[in-house]
């Protein structure tokens, strides 16, 4: 008999939270589910920040629990991933419902302890991500100074 509870079980913890977070609610006659983090993505600027939240504390429980370097950096990549484009008006809403980081960090997390996948080094992610963060810096610097060089 398994005794194990969300409270002390932290994989079975991630998981619920992750489906009320991702797929708590079906819409009715077709197969399409949602969850709070599309629905409280919604909310302007304090729903992106929740929702960013929320997904950092289910990366905190998994570190925690053994992810390795690999694994980490690919949740932090979806977290990310979501964030940013989750922060554009209406587009990002829509993304909100569709993309389903805190589910796709939950398979990553099973598959690296149920199967053994996902070992290694987070080199070969952090890296690729570093320079995309890298040139979307340096292309938001040139947009902002683009539109102050246009006003003035």
């Amino acid at each position: 008999m398994n005794s194990a509870t969300p409270a002390n079980d932290p994989l079975r913890h991630v998981g619920v939270i992750t489906k009320l977070m991702d797929k708590q609610f079906r819409v009715p006659g077709t197969g399409f589910r949602f969850g709070l983090d599309g629905l409280i993505g919604l909310i302007p600027g304090a729903g992106d920040v929740t929702t960013f939240a929320v997904s950092c504390y289910l990366l905190t429980i998994m570190a925690r629990n053994g992810a390795s370097g690999y694994v980490m950096a690919r949740m932090v990549l979806n977290v990310v991933l979501d964030m940013l484009i989750g922060a554009i008006p209406f587009v990002g809403d829509l993304f909100d419902f569709a993309f389903k980081a805190n589910s796709r960090n939950l398979r990553l997390m099973q598959e690296h302890y149920v199967e053994g996948r996902h070992r290694g080094s987070a080199w070969k992610v952090i890296l690729p991500v570093l320079l995309v963060l890298l040139l979307l810096m340096i292309g938001m610097v040139w947009l902002i100074y683009r539109v102050l060089s246009s006003l003035f």
